[in-house]
């Protein structure tokens, strides 16, 4: 076995691979670039090798940088992640070169199937059903524009060594087209270093699922079920789970018997995933295969009990699989949420900054053992049928960079079926603290609590149908209202007799807390009326009587309650007269008050926002790329006005209604900040 491997990646997934090379007694090498040198997985590693700037194109994804540092620390073998140089066939075939194993497939199998028009032509040899479109390369924007009209509106603009939502735009027209085909292209080159583009009908109503296969060096390869990857915005992946909602046995069956089938036809070894789009019918279409470990491939690990990244580092060294087929089971179900670091409010847009606080849940090591089919025992006394894993790369205090990916975690939770691990991962999203960014944890939690994905009726399309003019907010039903509103009653009442408790009065003199409280949720009230006992609270809300019981104290930024006797997590930070309160995706300044002091609250005038109609501020951090008019233009609405970069995706700035600029702040090459001006209208 290789006593030394290097991680050509970063993030996440330089630190799970970490993790199981320890488990298995491998030294590891890190390597970072400028942005990265405080990263968490250049801690972590044994040892890390500095390989340029910040930018990817200049540190990441240079294959001379990474071979030198292989060179220099002595590795015989290298772990790719996923994105960067994991489906580069220039990369496999440089370390075989070198004499260093590559934990991926072989550099032809890499050329075969890692890219997207190379891998359609074979699927359709071999008689696999594949999706309409154009498998050329396209010279320009015309050209993209003159194609699609060719294959029918709507389709998939799509970069051929893409991956991660990078390089791909759903285009209705051909101004879409257009720009989408720019925009694609500029992002493939920034993200893989190749920007050829290729186009095919966007099926509508799909569901994206895809299989899992591990084949070794001796002919072996089997297929460890499906994920369901149809929770997607911007045709990048938010949840996944596995098994799908949706399939039966024979579809499940024949997926993964024809992704084998492809796996081997072209002499595959490692870990693979074979894409599918599966219609209503159950009807299944191949997409494309990626040539690399997943970022969702967390979910097939707890339902098969199988270390995937082990599994790659066994086969690059020539072992043979430990199992077959028949011994590939699905035992229970599992869910993945990503932690982005984008603003959910300000339509997903990337946020960077200093993570100032972040606590993930604690983590349950409970599931399936595949050797031998107990549980693994939790320590904090929860149901050890019950897992919670975070696989992260960041800690408290450290950077989030507008150089790469906005994902910084994913949040992973198990049970025996489907509704208990959704209900796990309630309470785990709700547990999860993350400050000082712009974060999606609200809209995950939204997700969990939506009637359709939990009945598992879902789509790519789920969340443009739902969240049609984007993602707003939580509010609470009236019922889960009266429970947070008895909680935090209950709260501030401790809080109020510590207080009352405190030393410094005046003798003979002692403060009375009050049974009468009114619970405000901005201009709705709610009277309670609280009767405390020495185990905890019972409060009256809207004609009920709660039972309010939970361990908090004032300095406490986590409240884990039972309410009504059943569970509720909530984030708590205090605010004048107030806190604000985060729960089931919900974000809210609640206000406890006496009776007399609300009615007073009443009379207040509300704060009057300013108005910024008049200009096209920067949504997000990030590099002005692009400026597409001139004071003294007459703009229309929809038309677009600049670009911006961050975190590797172009963003389009449009019109919001017709004007005339009149003058521009910023250039291309500067970098903004958040709602600095970049050009005024009359």
């Amino acid at each position: 076995m290789f006593k030394k491997i290097l991680i050509a990646n970063r993030g996440e997934i330089a630190c799970r691979v970490i993790k199981t090379a320890r488990k298995m007694g491998i030294k590891t090498v890190a390597v970072y670039s400028d942005a990265d040198r405080n990263a968490l997985h250049v801690k972590m590693a044994d040892e890390a090798v500095h390989i340029g700037p910040s930018p990817a194109n200049q540190s990441y994804i240079v294959i001379d940088k990474i071979m030198d540092a292989v060179r220099q620390t002595g590795a015989e073998a290298v772990h790719p992640g996923y994105g960067f140089l994991s489906e580069n066939m220039k990369f496999a075939e440089a370390l075989e070169a070198a004499g260093v194993a590559f934990i991926g497939p072989p550099s032809p199998a890499i050329e075969a199937m890692g890219d997207k028009i190379t891998s359609k032509k074979i699927a359709q040899e071999a008689g696999v059903s594949t999706v309409p479109g154009y498998m050329g390369l396209i010279a320009d924007a015309e050209e993209a524009v003159t194609i699609s009209n060719q294959i029918g509106y709507p389709v998939m603009i799509k970069a051929s060594a893409g991956g991660g939502g990078k390089g791909m735009r759903i285009a209705w027209n051909d101004q879409e087209a257009r720009e989408g085909f720019e925009s694609s292209k500029n992002e493939a080159a920034n993200s893989f270093g190749d920007d050829r583009i290729f186009i095919e009908k966007f099926v509508t109503q799909p569901r994206h699922i895809e299989i899992q296969v591990l084949a070794d060096k001796h002919g072996n390869a089997v297929y460890l079920h499906e994920r369901e990857c149809s929770i997607q915005r911007r045709n990048q992946k938010v949840i996944e789970e596995a098994p799908s909602p949706f399939l039966d046995p024979e579809t499940r069956k024949a997926m993964g018997e024809q992704a084998v089938a492809l796996a081997k036809a072209v002499g595959y070894n490692s870990a693979g995933t074979v894409e599918f789009i599966v219609d209503g019918d159950r009807n299944f279409y191949f997409l494309e295969m990626n040539t690399r470990l997943q970022v969702e491939h967390p979910v097939t690990e707890l339902i098969t009990g199988v270390d995937l990244v082990e599994q790659m580092i066994r086969v690059a060294d020539g072992e043979t699989l430990p199992f077959t087929q028949s011994d590939l089971k699905i035992n229970g179900w599992a869910m993945e949420s990503r932690l982005y670091a984008e603003d959910p409010y300000r339509g997903f847009l990337p946020s960077i900054g200093r993570l100032s606080r972040y606590r993930p849940p604690t983590e349950i090591a409970a599931g399936p053992l595949l050797e031998t089919g107990n549980w693994v025992n939790d320590s904090d006394g929860r149901d050890s049928a019950t897992a919670v894993r975070n696989d992260t790369g960041v800690f408290e205090g450290g950077e989030i960079s507008m150089f790469y990916d906005p994902m910084i975690a994913k949040l992973c939770t198990w049970a025996p079926t489907r509704g208990d691990a959704i209900e796990a991962m309630r309470t785990a999203l709700d547990e999860f603290e993350v400050e000082g960014i712009g974060h999606n944890l609200p809209f995950l939690s939204a997700v969990m609590d939506h009637p359709k994905f939990v009945a598992g009726d879902i789509t790519t399309a789920f969340i443009a149908e739902e969240y049609p003019e984007g993602f707003t907010g939580v509010t609470l039903d009236q019922d889960e209202r009266n429970r947070v509103a008895a909680a935090v009653a209950a709260m501030h009442r401790v809080a109020e007799i510590r207080r009352a408790r405190i030393t410094g009065r005046l003798d003979n003199h002692e403060r009375k807390v009050g049974e009468d409280w009114v619970v405000a949720f901005g201009k709705d009230e709610v009277p309670v009326k609280i009767h405390a006992d020495r185990t905890g609270s019972t409060v009256t809300v809207g004609g009920r009587d709660l039972r309010v019981e939970g361990n908090w104290n004032p300095g406490m930024t986590l409240a884990r309650m039972m309410v009504d006797g059943k569970p509720l997590v909530m984030k708590v930070d205090r605010i004048p007269a107030g806190i604000r309160l985060r729960t089931r995706g919900a974000d809210m300044n609640v206000y406890i008050r006496r009776p007399n002091s609300a009615k007073m609250a009443r009379l207040m005038p509300e704060k009057v926002a300013p108005d910024t109609s008049k200009f096209l501020l920067c949504p997000m951090p990030g590099l002005l790329v692009k400026v597409n008019v001139a004071p003294g233009d007459e703009v229309q609405e929809g038309q677009a006005l600049a670009t911006v970069e961050a975190m590797k995706m172009e963003n389009i700035l449009r019109a919001e209604r017709k004007s005339i600029v009149k003058s521009i702040s910023a250039e291309p090459g500067q970098s903004l900040k958040v709602d600095e001006i970049i050009m005024e209208f009359e």
